[in-house]
């Protein structure tokens, strides 16, 4: 059972993958739309992101033992857009059965 305030974060967290996941929209010929419009996120967004990213990492261990099969890419240089074109190519996380690592580091 979860928090009221880790509800209220997992909303948050929801609502900030829609808006990155916005940009990412299909249409018909099943090609990515650069949708301009999209929301974007605020300074403060962007922080608590990253913030809470670190979390993550920081309980996880040095080492990753990841049932196979694998998709591993290299580093993107932090371009959300190479990023999406990785999961246009490949799938997203949430539609295939594989582990999907990329690397998202400085050169």
């Amino acid at each position: 059972m979860s928090t009221p305030e880790e509800e209220i974060r997992e909303q948050w967290l929801d609502k900030v993958i829609d808006i990155l996941l916005s940009k990412a929209k299909v249409n018909s010929t099943n090609t990515r739309d650069d949708n301009k419009n999209a929301s974007s996120l605020s300074a403060n967004d962007i922080i608590q992101l990253c913030t809470l990213a670190k979390e993550v990492f920081l309980k996880q261990p040095m080492l990753l033992e990841i049932p196979a099969p694998i998709t591993i890419c290299g580093d993107i240089h932090g371009q959300y857009d190479d990023l999406l074109r990785i999961f246009e190519c490949g799938g997203y996380p949430t539609q295939v059965s594989e582990a999907i690592m990329i690397t998202i580091g400085k050169k």
